[in-house]
C-alpha cells in the first residue's frame, strides 16, 4: 500500500507514530473521451482565454472569486501557513459511542498502520479502544485540507474515517417536497414490518457485486473479440520538420551535379533549384505559423 500521510495519534501524554493508507479503491472501468470521426482521444488542456495560450502547472495559483472575474489570489505557501502547526499529528479530543455519529458525516476510510517505532503503544491503544467499544474523535490535516476524524477498530487495525464538518452537511429541511407528518394505517404498517422481517439478515458485501462493471467488462471483451477496434491516427505535425527535410533533400540535389553542364550556359538543374526554393519557402511558412 502507498503511504499517504505520516504522523502520530496523540491523546493525553500518549504519542503513537502511525502511517496512513487508503482503505478503499475505485473499481470503475477507465474510459477516455474519443473523437467519433477519427477515433483520436480528446485532450483536456489548461488554456487561458485572455492570453490565448496553454498554461503549465508552474504558472497556476489559487484564487477565490469574490465577484464575476475578480479574484483574491493565494500562493501555495500562503495557504500552507494557514494549516495547523500540528499538521503531522492526529490529536484525540473525545471518545464517543458509535451510535452518536450519523453515517452522513463519514467521508472516506483509511487504515492507520503502526510506524517503525511505537508498535507497543499502537497495540495498547487499539486494545483499549476495542474493549471500551467507543470511537475516538480528532482532527487531521491531509493534503492542505483539515478534516474531522473518527478512529475505530477493525480486525485489530486502527481505522480512520474523515468526516464532514456540521456546516458541510445539508439539513433535512432543505429536501424539497418532503411530506408532512401523516397517520399510517395499522394494517399497512404491519405488512411493511412483515416484509422487512422476511428480508432481514446479516450483511455480506460479497453478495452485492457491481453488476454494471461486470456487464461493461463483458461488452469490452466482445468488442475486442469481434475486432471492433478503432486505431487513432497519428497526431498532426506541430512543426515544419518534414517539409524542412524535403527542402534539404531538394537543396542537396540542386548542388550535386548529376550530368555535365548544358552547352547553352543555362543551369543544369533549374527544376531542382525551383524545388529547393519552393520547399524552403514552405518550411519557413510552416515554422512561422
Amino acid at each position: 500500500m502507498h503511504t499517504i500521510w505520516k504522523g502520530a495519534v496523540s491523546f493525553g501524554l500518549v504519542h503513537i507514530p502511525v502511517k496512513l493508507y487508503s482503505a478503499t479503491e475505485e473499481k470503475e472501468i477507465a474510459m477516455k473521451y474519443v473523437h467519433r470521426d477519427c477515433g483520436a482521444p480528446v485532450q483536456n488542456v489548461r488554456h487561458c482565454p485572455a492570453c490565448q495560450t496553454d498554461v503549465e502547472w508552474e504558472q497556476i495559483i489559487r484564487g477565490y472569486e469574490i465577484e464575476k472575474n475578480r479574484f483574491v489570489l493565494f500562493e501555495k505557501e500562503e495557504l500552507d501557513d494557514l494549516l495547523p502547526e500540528t499538521n503531522k499529528e492526529l490529536r484525540i479530543v473525545r471518545f464517543v459511542e458509535p451510535s452518536d455519529i450519523d453515517p452522513v458525516y463519514y467521508h472516506k476510510t483509511y487504515y492507520l498502520g503502526p510506524g517503525e517505532l511505537g508498535t507497543s503503544a499502537y497495540t495498547l491503544f487499539a486494545e483499549a479502544l476495542r474493549s471500551s467499544g467507543k470511537i475516538a474523535i480528532g482532527q487531521i490535516a491531509i493534503r492542505s485540507k483539515v478534516s474531522l476524524a473518527a478512529i475505530r477498530i477493525c480486525d485489530g487495525c486502527l481505522v480512520m474515517e474523515t468526516m464532514f464538518y456540521p456546516d458541510e452537511v445539508r439539513q433535512v429541511q432543505q429536501v424539497p417536497n418532503m411530506p408532512e407528518q401523516q397517520s399510517v394505517g395499522e394494517k399497512e404498517l404491519a405488512m411493511a414490518q412483515m416484509l422487512i422481517s422476511h428480508l432481514s439478515g446479516t450483511f455480506d458485501p460479497a453478495a452485492y457485486p457491481n453488476e454494471y462493471r461486470l456487464r461493461l467488462i463483458d461488452a469490452i471483451e466482445r468488442k475486442m473479440a469481434g475486432e471492433d477496434i478503432r486505431t487513432a491516427p497519428p497526431a498532426a505535425s506541430q512543426s515544419g520538420i518534414l517539409d524542412l527535410m524535403s527542402a534539404l533533400q531538394a537543396s542537396l540535389e540542386a548542388v550535386t551535379p548529376a550530368e555535365p553542364p548544358a552547352p547553352s550556359g543555362k543551369s543544369a538543374k533549374p527544376k531542382a533549384k525551383r524545388r529547393a526554393k519552393q520547399a524552403s519557402d514552405t518550411a519557413a511558412a510552416e515554422s512561422a505559423s
